[in-house]
This record gives C-alpha cells, sequence and structure tokens, in this order.
C-alpha cells in the first residue's frame, strides 16, 4: 500500500512538471507566433519585397542552426534549469531591442540572436515532455504538447489584432510571453533531469544522422513548409486583394488546426505508427497547398488552412513521436539536438526559396515550394521503408 502511495505520488509528480513545461512552451509559443505576421506586415510597409521578407524570417533559423550543437555543452556547464530560464530571459531582451530598434537592417540581426537562445527552449522542453510521457501514451501526450504549443502560436495573431502592429503594444506582449515561460519553468524545472550521458550513442548529432535521416528530412520539411507559411501566406493573401486585417486571421487559421486535430493525429500515431502518420501528413499538407490557389478568396478556405496547419505540423509531432519511440538517454537528446538543427535548415530552404519563386511566378510560388517538399519527402520515406524490407 505505501508503495503504492509513494508510485502515485511520483506519477503526479510526472504529470505536474509535463504540465508546467508544456504551459511555459505555450507562453513562448504565443511571443513566436505574432513575430511572425507582425515583421511581415512591418516589412511591407516599409516597402521591402517578399524576397527580402523571407530572408529575414530566415535569421532566426539561421541562429538555431548555428546552436544546435553547443546545447548538451551548455546543458552541461550551467544545467538544464538555468539555460532554459536564461533562454526566455534573453527572448525578452532581444524583443525589446527589436522595438527599441525600427530599423529592418537591425531586424535581420536580433532575429539571428533570437534563433540562438530558442533554441535551448525547443531541446529541453522536447526532451523533457518525450521522458515523461508514458511509453504508451506518447502519441496522445505529444498531441496534447503540440496542442497547447500551438494554442500559444494561435494566441500570437489573435493578440496582435487586438493590440495592432503600431507602437510598443505587439512587443510589450513578446516580452511578456518570454518573461511568463521563465517564471514557470523556473517553478517546475527543478523536478526535471536534463541530459543522460549513457553513452547509447557515438558522434552526437551526425551519429544520429546516419541511424534516422528520413525523420531528419521530415523535420526539414516540416520547417520549412510551416515557417513558410505562415511568414509569406499574408503576402499570398495580398496577391489576391485580401485587406490587411484577414491576412492576420489566415495565420491564426493556420495554427488553430494546432489546436483542433494534434490530439487526434497523436492517437492515430499510437495505433498506425509514427513512420506511416508522416507520410499520411505529408500527402495531406501537399493536398491542402495546391487547393490554396482555388480556395484563398471563398470561405472554404478557413477549413483548408486549419487541416494544412495541422497536418503540416503534424509531419513534425508524428517524427517527435517516432523519435520518442526508438531512442531514449543520449540518443533522444541527439535526436532532439540534430531535430532543432534541421528545424533550422528548414526555415533557410522554406521562406527566402519560397519568397524567391514568389517574387518570379507570383502567389502560386508558396504552394508550389510546400507541395514539392513535402513530394520529396514521400520518395524519400518509401525509399526508405522499402530498403528496410529488403534488408
Amino acid at each position: 500500500m505505501v508503495a503504492t502511495s509513494s508510485s502515485d505520488g511520483e506519477a503526479g509528480t510526472q504529470w505536474a512538471a509535463l504540465a508546467g513545461v508544456t504551459a511555459a512552451l505555450a507562453m513562448f509559443g504565443a511571443a513566436q507566433g505574432l513575430s511572425y505576421p507582425l515583421f511581415t506586415l512591418l516589412m511591407q510597409r516599409q516597402g521591402m519585397s517578399p524576397a527580402l521578407i523571407g530572408l529575414s524570417a530566415a535569421m532566426m533559423p539561421v541562429g538555431l542552426i548555428l546552436s544546435a550543437s553547443f546545447v548538451p555543452a551548455a546543458v552541461r556547464l550551467v544545467g538544464a534549469r538555468n539555460l532554459a530560464v536564461g533562454c526566455s530571459l534573453a527572448g525578452a531582451l532581444c524583443f525589446l531591442g527589436i522595438g527599441y530598434l525600427q530599423d529592418w537592417v537591425a531586424w535581420f540581426i536580433i532575429r539571428f540572436l533570437v534563433g540562438v537562445v530558442i533554441n535551448p527552449l525547443y531541446v529541453l522542453g522536447e526532451v523533457w515532455a518525450l521522458s515523461l510521457a508514458p511509453p504508451s501514451r506518447r502519441g496522445r501526450v505529444m498531441g496534447v504538447f503540440n496542442t497547447l504549443l500551438g494554442a500559444g502560436y494561435a494566441a500570437g495573431p489573435l493578440i496582435l489584432i487586438t493590440v495592432g502592429t503600431s507602437g510598443w503594444p505587439p512587443f510589450v506582449a513578446a516580452i511578456s510571453g518570454f518573461a511568463l515561460c521563465a517564471l514557470i519553468l523556473r517553478a517546475v524545472s527543478s523536478k526535471l533531469t536534463g541530459f543522460e550521458d549513457d553513452g547509447q550513442i557515438q558522434g552526437g548529432i551526425v551519429g544520429f544522422a546516419r541511424l534516422a535521416p528520413a525523420l531528419l528530412l521530415a523535420v526539414l520539411v516540416a520547417a520549412a513548409v510551416q515557417q513558410s507559411t505562415y511568414a509569406l501566406i499574408p503576402v499570398f493573401g495580398t496577391g489576391y486583394g485580401l485587406p490587411e486585417a484577414r491576412l492576420a486571421a489566415l495565420v491564426t487559421a493556420l495554427s488553430a488546426g494546432n489546436i483542433l486535430l494534434q490530439i487526434p493525429l497523436g492517437l492515430m500515431a499510437e495505433r498506425f505508427g509514427g513512420r506511416a502518420m508522416i507520410v499520411f501528413c505529408a500527402l495531406a499538407t501537399a493536398a491542402c497547398a495546391l487547393l490554396l490557389p482555388l480556395v484563398i478568396t471563398t470561405p472554404p478556405v478557413w477549413p483548408v488552412l486549419v487541416v494544412m496547419g495541422a497536418v503540416g505540423y503534424g509531419v513534425y509531432t508524428m517524427a517527435l513521436v517516432e523519435l520518442g519511440s526508438r531512442f531514449k538517454g543520449t540518443a533522444l537528446v541527439a535526436g532532439n539536438a540534430a531535430f532543432a538543427l534541421m528545424w533550422g535548415a528548414g526555415g533557410i530552404v522554406g521562406p527566402p526559396g519560397a519568397g524567391s519563386l514568389m517574387q518570379v511566378i507570383g502567389p502560386l510560388g508558396l504552394p508550389a515550394v510546400i507541395a514539392g517538399l513535402d513530394a520529396l519527402l514521400i520518395a524519400f520515406a518509401l525509399y526508405r521503408s522499402a530498403k528496410r524490407k529488403n534488408s
């Protein structure tokens, strides 16, 4: 009876810690969610081209890439808790600088720094969530985790609609999101572990890449699709004559898909497996992208964007579920760091590529890039699956 009580207490602590980490990342997501349309609209007002807007959006992923390999060493140096809290506060300072320096050239540098400081939040949040999730419920747990993170992203554009894009209010909202993230992590992360040194994998990120190249491609595609869509869907809508107020709503509809459908996708992953669901989500994302030009000025655009937001990010959720199912310990940490690096790489490939193609062929460049990337992922995933069966 005593053992059962102790076990129940440990389980309660585990779920409380998971809830705290999820809430903290939701606050962080809200700050990030408002930044994409905010920067796009501000730079459009300054007369920036779609290609330059996409290049600016890529600065954050560059920071993610360059900092990914240093996250494990940083955790060993200062501890997981201190690193997560410190990076949250540094993110708030970055947005303070962005608001103070109303200069798109300075924004390039600061958006790079934002990528550097948010990377440990991504890595640690996902490592903690995957480690705390019971194996039999990993799909739904990660569905809930990404649902609430998606809710944060959705709240960002809604906050932007409420406070507007002029003056300090949008920047104060972003600063507050990072500050709340720091407070919550400070409160709950003392009960969380950082990185396990169990020697399961050699070579860090490079060693992991040899084990799971299809998972890394899935992350790259998910990142390229999401960041291209968030950064350039307002430009896409402008090309069809939509008013500015509706452009931010397009981003909100994308984020709503994460709120409504990540948990069902997680349950499907528990039944069908992460690998199969990666292919399914990629197929659905490509189909939605190809429908966008047909529905952008009609009411059906809203359900299409909701589904597209869900399955587009669902590729990443399914990759996380598969990562947690196949790896643990140092391999899990190396995998999460590799995911962060590939997320950054996807941000470099996606927004500038889609923005440049839009500049050449018009709004159709965005759905063309999205459908092409998802087709590449599907082909490679099927190739790897066939290779495993024949070996």
